[in-house]
């Protein structure tokens, strides 16, 4: 088990904005959670996160902090935006680093790995705002990588893609999770986005927590 939760509500300011729920993740499972737009799909990923705290109930997880990766809705990479490739994708070996002021050698040999596996090391010197939206989201996912590469949560990370970018992106996800990467990803795509998915949480009122064909039978 990577992590679980029980009777938990999620919202802002005490007050929930999706009715309760109760889920575990297993170790290799791709889980995707959908539901309506402001139904609290992301609310509910930053609670996971430890970003907000929840209203109620509890979170149970079973790796380490630093065995969790994140890949944030992707926001219009500035033009003045000045980092390259690999600075961004090692900068995700930031919490590994601790109080030392210089990355490692294996930090820069991590990064580099993790550039390679999502085949980007090609753009390793380039910056990042000259990529295309595909090529930067893998190497944002590199980078995610390399903060922790057992868990890995993902918010709406196909929105700002063009459909084949978006397919080569959910064919990478592919890979990573038959590799034995744990995958939770926020979507709205439920055309395309569940194909991976070995479970599905519906976030609503009411929620909805099981296979891919149950949640098509019931909401599909």
């Amino acid at each position: 088990m990577i992590l679980s939760a029980e009777n938990l509500l999620v919202g802002y300011r005490k007050k929930p904005v999706a009715a309760e729920m109760n889920f575990s993740v297993a170790s290799g499972d791709f889980i995707c959670i959908v539901g309506t737009n402001g139904a609290g799909k992301s609310t509910l990923l930053k609670t996971l996160l430890g970003l907000i705290r929840p209203v109620s109930g509890e979170i149970h997880f079973h790796v380490s902090s630093k065995e969790i990766g994140y890949l944030p809705q992707q926001n219009r990479i500035s033009k003045n935006f000045p980092a390259s490739a690999f600075e961004v994708v090692l900068s995700g070996r930031n919490a590994h680093r601790g109080w030392r002021p210089f990355y490692s050698a294996e930090d820069r040999s991590i990064a580099l790995r993790n550039m390679e596996r999502l085949n980007v090391l090609q753009y390793a010197d380039k910056c990042l705002r000259e990529l295309s939206g595909g090529e930067q989201q893998r190497v944002l996912l590199a980078r995610a990588l390399c903060a922790g590469d057992k868990l890995l949560f993902l918010d709406e990370p196909v929105a700002s893609l063009d459909p084949e970018a978006t397919a080569d992106f959910y064919s990478l996800l592919k890979k990573l999770n038959a590799s034995g990467l744990t995958i939770v990803m926020v979507t709205h795509d439920v055309q395309d986005g569940l194909e991976n998915a070995t479970r599905v949480l519906h976030v609503g009122r009411p929620n909805f927590f099981g296979s891919l064909e149950e949640y098509r039978a019931r909401f599909v």
